[in-house]
């Protein structure tokens, strides 16, 4: 079987458990409320504006003999550049002021994910980082853009306002086709073992941020 296979194969339970959480289930079933919508952006937000950060300090941590790697961070970076931009813009696009959010403090629930992305790369293995990679973009291409039709539909808000998720839903089909060649291109064990020790503890990471979120129904 091939790395990503493992992957997918060995995290099976853990994605399964956050796709099992109600606030999850309600937003692809185009259930939540503009308040439980605006909740989610507003944390999005404040992950998502780390993405380049990390990916910069990923790159800047891998060693010599994964230089192919560190090529491939490269297109990530330019992909990624201002999406947390986007996020305010579609703040807005709900009625919200996008300001008050930029300024505002994240839950606790995303500060962890996001220390603890920071954490694995300065302190474990920098690759580690690919995990929480596999979880944010192949969530996004499992419920983004489904969401997004089903949640404009209920609320009754212009297209603006779901940039973020529709472009997401589509984009990230792209970025695991890419991700899977990396993946499969790492040979080194401690390499393979770092991601999927990554993968489960950002499922549960990331997971707990919409445990944390507001579940009220439109």
């Amino acid at each position: 079987m091939s790395f990503y296979g493992r992957l997918i194969a060995e995290t099976e339970a853990e994605r399964n458990a956050m796709l099992a959480i109600p606030f999850i289930q309600q937003g692809a079933a185009g259930k939540l409320s503009l308040q439980s919508y605006q909740a989610f952006l507003g944390q999005a937000y404040h992950h998502v504006k780390h993405t380049v950060p990390l990916l910069m300090a990923c790159g800047g941590r891998l060693p010599e003999r994964l230089e192919w790697l560190r090529e491939a961070l490269g297109e990530y970076i330019e992909e990624e550049m201002g999406h947390q931009e986007w996020i305010l813009n579609d703040i807005a696009a709900t009625g919200a002021d996008k300001e008050l959010v930029r300024a505002a403090l994240p839950l606790g629930e995303t500060e962890l994910m996001v220390a603890y992305a920071y954490d694995t790369i300065t302190r474990n293995n920098p690759v580690g980082f690919f995990g929480m990679v596999l979880v944010l973009e192949g969530t996004s291409v499992a419920l983004a853009t489904h969401a997004a039709e089903n949640i404009e539909q209920t609320l009754n808000l212009p297209k603006t306002a779901f940039s973020y998720l529709t472009s997401h839903g589509s984009l990230d089909v792209g970025h695991v086709e890419f991700y899977e060649n990396l993946m499969n291109k790492l040979e080194d064990k401690s390499d393979q073992q770092a991601v999927l020790h990554a993968a489960k503890m950002f499922y549960k990471l990331y997971g707990d941020i919409f445990r944390a979120l507001p579940v009220i129904e439109a």
